[in-house]
C-alpha cells in the first residue's frame, strides 16, 4: 500500500516532467519558411524569426525554375519542380514525405483553396493534371494540346490557367467533385507567358509575349469576357532585348494601384484597380523581374535581369519615386518579405546566400549561407489565394 500511495504521488510529477519534455521539442509552423537550392536539387527550411536555417531536404530533382505551395496547416510544402516532379514535404520532419514524376517538363503548380487539391501546369506533354494533396494519387488529367502557363488557384474549388499555342484561359471547377467542370475563354491574345490572380481571386490577369499588353478576366462572370488591358504601353518607342520575361506574381496591391514589371522595358507601370487602366510609370535601374509590395503597400522593391541583377530599388507608393537602391551582390533571384513586412528576405544566387533587410531602415540585419539560392517562400502564403 505503501509502494502503491507513493507511486500516485510520482504520477503528476512523472507526467508534468513529459509534457515539458513534449513541449520543449514542440515547433510551430507558422515562423517557417523554405528557400530552394536550384543547382543541388534541394530545400532549405528557414526560421524567420531566428533567421536561420534549421534544416535541408535533399533529392527534389531539377529545381531550375521551382515554386512551393503549402498545405492550409503549414506542415508541407509542395514543390513543382522542372522536370516533371511533384514532391510533398514535410518541414517538421524535415523530411521527403512523397515525391512523384508526373510529366517530361513542367511550370509551376497550385493548390486548391480548400486544400484538398494540387494542380500541376505542364509544358511536355501539355495539360494540367491534378493531385489528391494527401497522396499524392491522380485525381484528374486536363489535356490541352498546348503548354499552359499560369497556373492559380481560385475562389470555389477552381484552377485557372491559360495556353501559350492558342490564346485561350481554362478554368477547371471541382466544386462537383473529382470531375472538373471546364470552361474555355477564348481571344485572350497572342503568347501568353504568364498569368496572376488578384488576391481578392476576382481578376485573372494574363501577359502577352506577341502583343504589347495584357488580358483581364473578371471571374466573377459567367462566363468571363477577356478585356484587353494596358494596350501599346510601350508604342512607338524601341523595343529592348527581353533578357528575362518578368514574373506577373510580382504584380501587387500598392495602396490604389498596382504596380507590374514593363516587359522589355526599364520601368514599371501603375495600374488604378478599379479601372485596370494605366496610372503611371516609373523608370527603373533596369528591366525589372520582380515588383513586389511590402505587405502595408507603402513600398514597392524591384530586381532586374542579367547583366543588372545585382541590384534592388524600392519605390516609394505615393509618390511613385524610387527612394532607395541596394547591391545585395551578383544575380539577385527573389524577394520575400515576412507576413507584416518588417522584413524581407533576398536571394544572392552568385554569392550562395539569403539576404535579410529591415524594410524602413534598410539596415542588413542578417544573412544566411545557401546553394544557389533562388525562389524565398513562407509558410504564411499558405493563407493567400495565388500563392
Amino acid at each position: 500500500m505503501i509502494r502503491f500511495c507513493s507511486f500516485l504521488l510520482l504520477l503528476p510529477i512523472l507526467l508534468f516532467s513529459s509534457v515539458v519534455s513534449n513541449a520543449e521539442n514542440l515547433r510551430a509552423t507558422g515562423d517557417l519558411g523554405v528557400v530552394v537550392e536550384r543547382a543541388s536539387g534541394s530545400l532549405l527550411i528557414v526560421d524567420q524569426s531566428d533567421r536561420a536555417k534549421i534544416g535541408r531536404v535533399e533529392g527534389l530533382g531539377d529545381l531550375s525554375h521551382a515554386s512551393v505551395v503549402f498545405s492550409p496547416d503549414q506542415r508541407f510544402a509542395y514543390v513543382f519542380g522542372r522536370d516533371g516532379g511533384l514532391s510533398k514535404v514535410d518541414l517538421l520532419t524535415q523530411s521527403l514525405a512523397k515525391r512523384v514524376i508526373q510529366s517530361g517538363n513542367a511550370i509551376g503548380g497550385a493548390i486548391s483553396d480548400d486544400g484538398r487539391l494540387v494542380a500541376v501546369s505542364n509544358y511536355e506533354p501539355g495539360g494540367v493534371r491534378v493531385f489528391d494533396s494527401e497522396t499524392l494519387e491522380l485525381v484528374a488529367d486536363i489535356p490541352t494540346g498546348s503548354k499552359t502557363i499560369g497556373l492559380v488557384d481560385a475562389p470555389g474549388r477552381r484552377f485557372a490557367f491559360t495556353l501559350w499555342d492558342d490564346g485561350e484561359t481554362w478554368i477547371a471547377d471541382f466544386s462537383e467533385g473529382r470531375e472538373p467542370d471546364v470552361t474555355i475563354v477564348k481571344g485572350i491574345g497572342k503568347n501568353p507567358y504568364d498569368a496572376l490572380i488578384t488576391a481578392d481571386g476576382r481578376h485573372y490577369i494574363a501577359g502577352l509575349f506577341g502583343e504589347d499588353g495584357l488580358t483581364a478576366l473578371d471571374l466573377w462572370e459567367t462566363p468571363p469576357t477577356p478585356q484587353r488591358i494596358l494596350q501599346g504601353y510601350g508604342r512607338g518607342e524601341e523595343a529592348l532585348p527581353v533578357y528575362k520575361m518578368p514574373h506577373l506574381e510580382g504584380w501587387a496591391l500598392a495602396g490604389e494601384r498596382f504596380v507590374l514589371p514593363a516587359v522589355g522595358r526599364h520601368e514599371v507601370l501603375w495600374v488604378d484597380a478599379r479601372s485596370l487602366a494605366e496610372a503611371g510609370r516609373t523608370k527603373t535601374y533596369g528591366q525589372p523581374v520582380f515588383a513586389v509590395a511590402r505587405p502595408d503597400g507603402r513600398q514597392v522593391w524591384v530586381n532586374f535581369a542579367h547583366p543588372l541583377n545585382d541590384t534592388i530599388e524600392i519605390i516609394d507608393t505615393p509618390s511613385g519615386e524610387v527612394i532607395h537602391s541596394l547591391k545585395p551582390g551578383p544575380a539577385v533571384l527573389h524577394m520575400e518579405f515576412t507576413p507584416r513586412g518588417h522584413e524581407v528576405w533576398v536571394s544572392v544566387r552568385d554569392a550562395g546566400r539569403i539576404d535579410i533587410y529591415d524594410t524602413r531602415s534598410f539596415e542588413k540585419l542578417g544573412e544566411i549561407a545557401a546553394e544557389t539560392p533562388s525562389g524565398i517562400f513562407f509558410t504564411a502564403r499558405a493563407h493567400r489565394t495565388g500563392l
